[in-house]
């Protein structure tokens, strides 16, 4: 591993420079079996894209356990469900490849990071074993390190977000699909949907039930 410059300038301007010398032995090229086994014990991550003009993004992503599987020690692959058609994030892995991922486990409290080159995978049998994706993105994996927890809040998991693709592929239409706005750019299928689900609703509503959990 090495640090680059504006890092290194950090870390001796702070009276740091040896400390991250000797830290430096904590990132690796391969994923360990600990850190296999505690990937796929997560519902979630946190995944940091970048696109072809240098401007970085970040996004929450949610699924059942083991949304995110370690393929072998530098292979890990993930789902693209259905979302609001902007496809940032994997529009952004297309563009540079380059990409983040942070799995937290608030309960223990435990924390994971990945740095991957990654691209967009359309293998039928790999995006068939996702129920409800449309592709997949796999993962090449370039650094792997775990993080201190102590400032990781204590939290309990509640429950499983409704909108999960279940066995069959299918989820409930989400509340944005019914605002007003949006119903010419939709398909037959989800304006159906919309009418299935009590009809459009304005902005306004929607917002309500997004600051509500409604949504």
């Amino acid at each position: 591993m090495t640090y680059t410059a504006e890092q290194i300038e950090l870390q001796e301007t702070q009276g740091r420079r040896r400390l991250g010398e000797r830290m430096a032995f904590i990132i690796a090229d391969v994923i360990s079996g600990d850190q296999r086994e505690f990937i796929e014990s997560r519902d979630e991550f946190y995944l940091a894209t970048v696109d072809a003009d240098g401007n970085p993004s970040v996004s929450y992503k949610g699924g059942d356990v083991g949304v995110v599987r370690v393929l072998d020690e530098r292979t890990l692959v993930f789902p693209s469900y259905d979302g609001n058609g902007m496809y940032w994030s994997t529009g952004n892995i297309a563009a540079t490849g380059s990409i983040g991922l942070l799995f937290i486990d608030h309960v223990t409290p435990n924390r994971l990071r990945v740095q991957a080159d990654a691209v967009i995978d359309r293998d039928a049998d790999l995006v068939a074993s996702y129920p409800g994706a449309e592709f997949v993105v796999r993962c090449t994996v370039r650094q792997v390190f775990p993080n201190c927890a102590r400032y990781v809040h204590r939290y309990e998991r509640v429950g499983r977000s409704k909108y999960v693709p279940d066995a069959d592929g299918e989820q409930p239409a989400p509340a944005w699909k019914r605002v007003d706005a949006f119903q010419d750019v939709l398909s037959d299928d989800e304006r159906a949907a919309t009418d299935a689900a009590g009809g459009v609703i304005d902005v306004d509503e929607y917002r309500h039930r997004l600051a509500t959990g409604e949504s």
